[in-house]
This record gives structure tokens, C-alpha cells and sequence, in this order.
């Protein structure tokens, strides 16, 4: 048999997962007007649910800043030997791979079976097929996985009366957050009233709502089988754990040909990909893939649909960004999509400010913290006396920011005359400002002229 336990590395790796993707996504414009925000927070999770092999944590999507941007967010800690229960959701999603390594795919409706068993001789049972990677699931060897997700729930792919995120996986536990999960196999534990439980309700999962002779019937199997799919007594939650280790059909050297593909930067030009095969993953987390890189001050890299075309399908795109102890990314604005921040590891002071130009946030960013910046709200980050990583999640599948200062910038654009007309400046001093920064995105700071910020 072709069995493999091999994994997927998915350290510092995007991953994307969405119930259907037959369909071209756009973003609904029924959250407008909820951007008008006079403060912004850099948020720890509201909520946790403990399951018994992992945790549940999420930021309560009734928020301001996510009703602006229209995004629901999760975090998953998956313990080692644990499976993140097979599920859909009502919007699409990004999922941050923050720590270790596992296996994850999608299921896409109608597509071919084509990792099957080979069958024996003499064999007559059943033997296993499914699609290329395990359906939606997430499991890991001998390490814990920690991934961030944002669910887009303004995405016009939400028929829901609402912007809630529902993932079906098990049972309802939305009180608190209006969010509905239900699964395929078991049921959540409360923990620290992460959504309550619905005392009325002691269904497991969706099947356990529906007459046991209907399900027997459906699946062709005897009403004993169909009690057990309905689960009525399983707690584990949604985050079970597997027993000697997870058995599925992959070819052996799947991870190390995937891996060789990546270290030389071989990538499809989505030309000859189909629903069925595209890819779903990328690591933006590789240094030497940068897009801007300055030794000194650091490095983000960038993925959208000209480098992942499935993000094409759902309007959304990722920054992962790296800034060195003492550096700083120049202040700047998003011209096309909400930005949501998860700070990966370290701290940076971080500004943001208004389109009017009130100040909205003003303060730390720490590992662990969320923090929206809507669109056309300018953001400047600096880091002070230790590095700063952050993936930041947009609203559109080609995001774009705009520089306010470096070669780059819109002033670097404009004649001096404008620009001291402007600011009320002598020409003098509007050249110093158009040619004195003469990096486009990261600078550190080093002894110059003024004894401030220079160039790296």
C-alpha cells in the first residue's frame, strides 16, 4: 500500500481554505460606513475553547475595527498528534502557519479521487481514496502547530444576514460572538465562555439533528453506523487526537519534491492550473525570497494572485514583514484594502493615523496582538530594541500601498515649488524632503547629519 505518515513542512507557510471556489469572490458593500473609528487597539482573543487536543481562541468579530474591515479572526494551537476536524465556512479564509509543521488540504466539490490505494492480490475490501491532500484537516507529528486565520465575512461569497463567521465543523457555540460552528465529529468544551453552550442543544454535530434511518439510508448502511456518525456523546471538541499516528495515501517523497521546488523558486503561472490542482499554499516566510530586503532594517515579502492565482478567487492577500531592532517601514497608506496586523514575534511602537489626520493608535504591537488599520488610514512601525515580524491579511487579491516618504513616496512625486507652496516650507527645505530618503520601504537608523533615522 502507498500509506506515508510524510508531512508538510508549514512553518512560516500561507495557506488558504474556502467551501467553494467556483466562484470569482468580491467584497460586499453592506459594512460600509462602519469605518468611522476614533481609536484603534492593538486586541488580545476575547474567547477560548479547549478541546482535547488543542485550543481555540478568537477575537470577538462584533469589534469596530473588524466590522470595519469586515473580518472575523481565529487562532488554533494544534497539539502534537492532533487533527483539526474536517469544515466549511461561510466566507473565505487565510490561514498563517506561526509555528510547526503538518498536513492540510481542501476539499473542492467534484473533483477526482486520486490518491487511492493500491488493491492486493486477493483483496476484497474497501480500499481508501480521496482527493490529493486530507479534506480541510490539519494534523501534526511530534511538534504543536499554531495557525492564525481571517475569515473575510464581508466577502459577497457570505449570503448570510450577517458578517459572523460560521465554520460548520461540530456543534453551535454562538452566543457571544453570533458564530456558528457545528462539525462533522465531535463537540466543543467551554472555556472561559468563549461562546457559551446552548444547554437546549446537546447535539454533537450536523448529522446528529437528522432521523438515524434517513442517515442510514442516505449512506447505505445500517442504523448502528448511522448513530455512530451522528457522535451524540463525543466531547473531544473540535481538535481531537489521533491514535497511532494518521494513516493516508501520499506519495512518500511528496514533501521533499515540494520543498526542492520551492528552494529554486519554481512557480506556475496559473495558466495550466485548474480548480482540481491549483496550489493552495505558499511560504512567504523564506528570506531569500524577498521582495524588499535592506540588510541593515529588514525585509517583507508579499503574496498575492500574480504569485498565487487561487487568491484570485477569494480578494485576498498577505505581507510578511521582518524589521530589525532599530529599524523602521516609512509611513504609508493601503490604497485598496483593509490591512489586519498579527504580530508574530517581538514589538514595535506603531502610529496609525486617520485620513484626517487624528491620531487612532498610538502605541505598542506585541507577539500575539491583532490590529486593524482600514484603508486609507496611514501606518508607520518602527522597532526599537529588538526585531518585529508581523503578517498582515488584505482585502483584495492585489493589494497596494502607497509610500509617504522614500524615492518612492507621493511628495518624492510632486515639483519642490508644490510642496512648499503646501507646507508652507522654503523650496530648500521641500528638496530635502523630496531627495534626503532615497530608500523606498525599510531604513535603520544610523548616526548622519542629524543624528536620527538614515539611510541603511
Amino acid at each position: 500500500m502507498a500509506k506515508t505518515n510524510a508531512l508538510l513542512s508549514f512553518s512560516l507557510f500561507l495557506v488558504l481554505f474556502h467551501g467553494s471556489l467556483g466562484l470569482t469572490a468580491d467584497r460586499s458593500r453592506n459594512h460600509q460606513g462602519q469605518c468611522q473609528l476614533d481609536r484603534l487597539n492593538a486586541l488580545k482573543p476575547d474567547n477560548r475553547v479547549r478541546s482535547e487536543a488543542g485550543l481555540t481562541e478568537s477575537w470577538d468579530p462584533s469589534h469596530d475595527q473588524f466590522q470595519c474591515a469586515g473580518v472575523a479572526v481565529v487562532r488554533r494551537t494544534i497539539e502534537p498528534n492532533g487533527l483539526l476536524l474536517p469544515s466549511y465556512s461561510n466566507a473565505p479564509q487565510l490561514i498563517y502557519i506561526v509555528q510547526g509543521r503538518g498536513v492540510a488540504g481542501t476539499l473542492m466539490p467534484g473533483c477526482p479521487e486520486t490518491f487511492q490505494e493500491s488493491q492486493g492480490q486477493g483483496s476484497r475490501g474497501l480500499q481508501d481514496q480521496h482527493q490529493k491532500l486530507p479534506n480541510g484537516a490539519t494534523t501534526t507529528a511530534n511538534e504543536r502547530v499554531i495557525t492564525v486565520a481571517v475569515l473575510d465575512v464581508a466577502n459577497n461569497a457570505n449570503q448570510l444576514d450577517d458578517m459572523s463567521p460560521r465554520l460548520v465543523t461540530h456543534k453551535k457555540i454562538s452566543s457571544k460572538n453570533k458564530a456558528s460552528h457545528a462539525n462533522v465529529a465531535s463537540s466543543e468544551q467551554d472555556d472561559n465562555h468563549f461562546a457559551g453552550h446552548d444547554q437546549q442543544q446537546q447535539c454533537s454535530n450536523i448529522f446528529c439533528g437528522m432521523e438515524t434511518s434517513l442517515l442510514a439510508e442516505a449512506f447505505n448502511v445500517d442504523e448502528q453506523v448511522a448513530r455512530r456518525l451522528q457522535n451524540e456523546s463525543d466531547r473531544r471538541g473540535n481538535i481531537v487526537r489521533v491514535k497511532g499516528g494518521l494513516q493516508i495515501v501520499m506519495p512518500p517523497s511528496l514533501r521533499q519534491e515540494e520543498h526542492e521546488q520551492e528552494h529554486r523558486g519554481e512557480h506556475r503561472n496559473g495558466l495550466e492550473e485548474t480548480m482540481c490542482t491549483m496550489r493552495i499554499r505558499e511560504n512567504i516566510g523564506d528570506a531569500s525570497r524577498a521582495d524588499v530586503f535592506t540588510p541593515e532594517a529588514g525585509r517583507i515579502s508579499t503574496l498575492n494572485s500574480h504569485k498565487l492565482p487561487i487568491l484570485r478567487h477569494i480578494q485576498l492577500s498577505a505581507e510578511r514583514g521582518v524589521l530589525y531592532n532599530e529599524a523602521m517601514m516609512v509611513p504609508h497608506w493601503n490604497l485598496n484594502a483593509h490591512s489586519i496586523i498579527y504580530g508574530i514575534r517581538g514589538q514595535a511602537h506603531v502610529q496609525v493615523v486617520d485620513h484626517s489626520g487624528r491620531t487612532v493608535f498610538d502605541g505598542e504591537m506585541r507577539e500575539g496582538q491583532v490590529l486593524t488599520v482600514p484603508q486609507n488610514f496611514a501606518v508607520v512601525k518602527r522597532s526599537d530594541q529588538q526585531n518585529f515580524e508581523w503578517v498582515s491579511f488584505k482585502t483584495n487579491d492585489n493589494a497596494m500601498i502607497s509610500p509617504l516618504a522614500g524615492r518612492t513616496s507621493a511628495l518624492r512625486a510632486m515639483p519642490a515649488e508644490v510642496l512648499a507652496n503646501a507646507f508652507r516650507i522654503s523650496v530648500e527645505d521641500a528638496r530635502r524632503i523630496k531627495f534626503e530618503r532615497q530608500e523606498t520601504t525599510l531604513i535603520s537608523r544610523r548616526s548622519t547629519r542629524s543624528g536620527n533615522w538614515a539611510e541603511a
